[in-house]
């Protein structure tokens, strides 16, 4: 790769935006600044104007894009998701599969490890998330209920020798029968346990996090809350996210999930260190459908979109969002009022270090991947660069 230098940025840093430049030689940053002297002899001078700089954002649970789901199991599926996705700023994804026979997640499986080096030079692919199917009936939100079971020993431990190790993150409920038995296999196979559409108490949650669980899938969706019984007031998920220090909490970002003032006090009260930003998007982002099904082709939930979310035909819980990655961004910073650099954080570094790839991704520092998105104002994307794959004003175009 040539050396390249990208001047007149606004360099989004993990605590700061600088003025400066960002120079790339062989695929990683080796220097940031403003002034190089004749250190560096570039062979492209990329001139932002201004513009802003981020971290490529991270992306750890989405289900699809461009009117196709990762679980129709398909090289094709997986592709245009993916390409969706990381044209509106995702360069690391982990694809979502929600939890139905194991025949499907099988296949599924299969085409995301077909998939997985093929993209390798576009979109950094660090492994899939499992959302179930070991949840909650009581919490099921938009999940198709028939497949809902307690962890089947024989079922997971099947599934996790014929991924062959792309299994990255696994959501479960841990009230659930057998659920801590669950949490221990995956922690010895290095599968970063959530907990998501669970009923669960507060000393379930706590018993999981003692084991190894730290991070709660999609906060305030489908799971417990708060209740009474014979007077006494019970904690559930929900409260467990506040009430257990060094639990991390993803949250659906997208101005609909998630009012914008639960937003302002998720991040100031768990801080952008233990907040991960998602999309939990569904095959209708990036498109104008109206309708579509959640989950396969074959086993899906038909959904209805309106009010920028998408829901069940009846209207009585949401059915994934229809993000793209730039809205999660424009929501926190422009409507829900946190600094840039926060949101930014949430959505790059946040979620790099609970994923285990912060030595290569996540933040602008030397050394690290040349992953960039570059954005205006707005949060409108002119560009986008990862290793090997440049776009917009990257490329040169106007």
């Amino acid at each position: 790769m040539a050396g390249i230098l990208i001047k007149n940025a606004k360099i989004i840093l993990q605590d700061k935006i600088i003025n400066g430049s960002v120079y790339v030689e062989n695929h990683r940053i080796l220097k940031i600044g403003t002034d190089y002297g004749s250190d560096i002899h570039p062979d492209i001078i990329i001139d932002l104007n201004n513009l802003y700089l981020s971290p490529g954002f991270i992306e750890t649970h989405v289900h699809g894009g461009g009117m196709s789901d990762f679980s129709d199991g398909t090289f094709e599926a997986y592709e245009k998701a993916l390409n969706t996705h990381l044209e509106h700023g995702a360069t690391t994804i982990c694809p979502t599969l929600i939890g139905t026979s194991r025949e499907e997640i099988e296949k599924s499986i299969m085409a995301f490890v077909e998939i997985q080096s093929i993209m390798e030079h576009k979109v950094f692919l660090p492994g899939l998330h499992l959302e179930g199917p070991y949840l909650s009936l009581r919490q099921k939100g938009a999940l198709p209920e028939q497949f809902l079971r307690d962890p089947d020993p024989v079922e997971y431990k099947y599934l996790s020798t014929i991924a062959g190790g792309v299994i990255k993150r696994w959501t479960f409920a841990p009230e659930r029968n057998g659920a801590i038995d669950f949490v221990d296999y995956l922690i010895s196979k290095d599968i970063i346990p959530s907990i998501g559409h669970s009923d669960a108490e507060y000393c379930q949650v706590l018993e999981a996090f003692r084991h190894g669980c730290h991070l709660i899938t999609h906060l305030y969706s489908a799971m417990s809350t708060i209740v009474r019984r014979e007077g006494f007031r019970i904690s559930g998920v929900l409260e467990s996210a506040f009430c257990i220090d060094g639990m991390i909490s993803e949250v659906i970002a997208d101005g609909a999930h998630i009012p914008q003032e639960l937003l302002h006090m998720v991040w100031r009260l768990i801080g952008d260190d233990h907040v991960i930003l998602t999309t939990d998007a569904s095959r209708c982002a990036g498109t104008d459908a109206k309708r579509a099904t959640i989950g396969s082709l074959d086993n899906g939930i038909p959904i209805i979109v309106e009010d920028g979310v998408a829901k069940l035909l009846d209207r009585s819980a949401f059915g994934g969002s229809i993000a793209t990655p730039e809205r999660l961004i424009h929501v926190m910073w422009k409507k829900v009022g946190i600094p840039l650099e926060s949101a930014v954080k949430m959505y790059t570094s946040t979620p790099a270090a609970i994923l285990g790839i912060s030595n290569r991704k996540g933040c602008i520092s030397e050394g690290m991947d040349a992953d960039f998105v570059c954005f205006d104002d707005s949060v409108t994307i002119k560009g986008i660069m990862t290793r090997g794959y440049v776009s917009g004003i990257f490329k040169g175009e106007e």
